[in-house]
């Protein structure tokens, strides 16, 4: 028999005179955001992620251009299969955290397996990389240290960055002549580490991971990547950009996620020294007092290492799909951002009104982008961030590219 509850409705009548004035406050907050023109507003999708995608309250199928999934996994049938024979035999979640009965056999496994896929002694997983920026500085440096962080890196890493009590160094962004003069600053300091993101995920350019390197050796500091919008897919075999400069062993610690090209559920991870993966265990916060990862996701992102360690065919076929993209778009007059082999790529427009309505016509051609403004990137600076798949076919791609010029010319951001 099947029971109704009631709905309760909260008059805003008995609000305290602080909420109210709260709730006031709010308002003129967020009636300044819609009036710059960077209010976000979230599309829901309907079903599964993919190329082609159902979006809630427009008919039809729309193609995908602003996901991370940038080999194509997130519903490959190999990929769901996996997670769901790991959720018969594993379970639903462990209710619990990681050391107290929240371990499993799979985790373990999947640990052995992505320092496996680096090269590295081991790894330890959290719940997302932003838990893994978060937990890593606090526990690898004290006051006696100093970090060194280019300026644009990811909110996760400054966040993570804040919790240290390291003297904080900010360098401009790739400028190895302002790094190497930070490095100096805290030559006297008792253990220096240089923190960069492998491919910033704004613009999509690359680190100068070869210089960076060689600075940390000339300096004796440590190098810390993160490499959330490279791994599986940067470099020969995908194994980022370490691999891609052919510095393979040379960066001392690798975050990344699972996130993205990984399967593209949720999950982080620290690779690295096993000493320092050991002391993660027992001091980082994020991953003591997180429940740990699903099974199911476990499940899945197994499935996906065991794929690319056997014959990454995927990230192949996505080089050929961003070089197509980059140089029909270039050639059609838009400024794309970033590094010319990278799937991030940003077509810049400026104002955040212009590229919120270059979005919402895109749509109108059946093509999901969204539009980036402040504060994700900097004022004047907005832009649409598409994204390149490897299953993106090259006929979604040139569909994609058709829309641009049509609304480019309408809204006069081309001739």
């Amino acid at each position: 028999m099947l029971r109704f509850f009631p709905v309760i409705r909260i008059s805003t009548r008995g609000y305290s005179s602080a909420r109210a004035e709260l709730v006031s406050q709010l308002k003129d907050e967020l009636k300044n955001i819609r009036d710059a023109g960077t209010y976000k507003t979230e599309r829901v999708i309907v079903g599964r992620q993919g190329m082609e995608i159902d979006v809630e309250g427009f008919k039809g199928k729309y193609l995908n251009f602003c996901a991370n999934n940038y080999l194509g996994l997130s519903s490959h049938p190999d990929v769901i299969k996996a997670g769901k024979d790991v959720l018969e035999s594993h379970g639903a979640g462990l209710s619990s955290v990681r050391f107290i009965c929240g371990t499993q056999n799979i985790h373990r496994k999947l640990e052995k397996k992505i320092a496996q896929f680096h090269g590295r002694d081991d790894a330890i997983l959290y719940a997302a990389c932003f838990d893994a920026n978060a937990g890593v500085f606090e526990v690898l440096t004290t006051k006696d240290d100093a970090i060194i962080t280019d300026e644009l890196n990811h909110a996760s890493i400054i966040d993570g960055i804040r919790l240290s009590k390291a003297k904080r160094l900010l360098y401009k962004h790739l400028d190895l002549a302002d790094l190497e003069q930070k490095l100096n600053e805290a030559k006297d300091c008792r253990r220096r580490v240089i923190v960069t993101d492998g491919v910033f995920s704004m613009d999509g350019d690359l680190a100068p991971l070869k210089e960076i390197t060689a600075l940390a050796k000339k300096y004796n500091a440590l190098l810390f990547l993160d490499e959330c919008h490279a791994t599986g897919f940067i470099g020969k075999t995908g194994r980022g950009t370490e691999e891609l400069y052919g510095l393979n062993g040379q960066v001392d610690i690798i975050n990344s996620t699972l996130g993205k090209a990984l399967g593209g559920a949720m999950g982080g991870y620290t690779t690295g020294p096993q000493e320092f993966i050991d002391l993660l265990r027992q001091k980082s916060r994020p991953y003591l007092f997180s429940n740990s990862l699903a099974p199911s996701i476990v499940g899945s992102t197994l499935k996906v290492f065991d794929m690319l360690l056997e014959h990454n065919t995927f990230a192949h076929a996505l080089h050929d799909n961003v070089d197509h993209f980059r140089k029909a778009m270039n050639e059609a007059g838009f400024k794309v951002l970033g590094n010319p082999t990278h799937p991030i790529c940003p077509v810049l427009l400026g104002e955040a009104r212009l590229a919120e309505q270059f979005a919402k016509q895109m749509l109108d051609e059946g093509i999901y982008v969204i539009g980036f403004s402040y504060p994700v990137v900097p004022n004047g600076k907005a832009r649409i961030r598409v994204q390149i798949s490897a299953a993106h076919t090259k006929e979604q791609i040139d569909k994609c590219i058709s829309a641009f010029k049509k609304i480019g010319r309408q809204l006069k951001v081309i001739n």
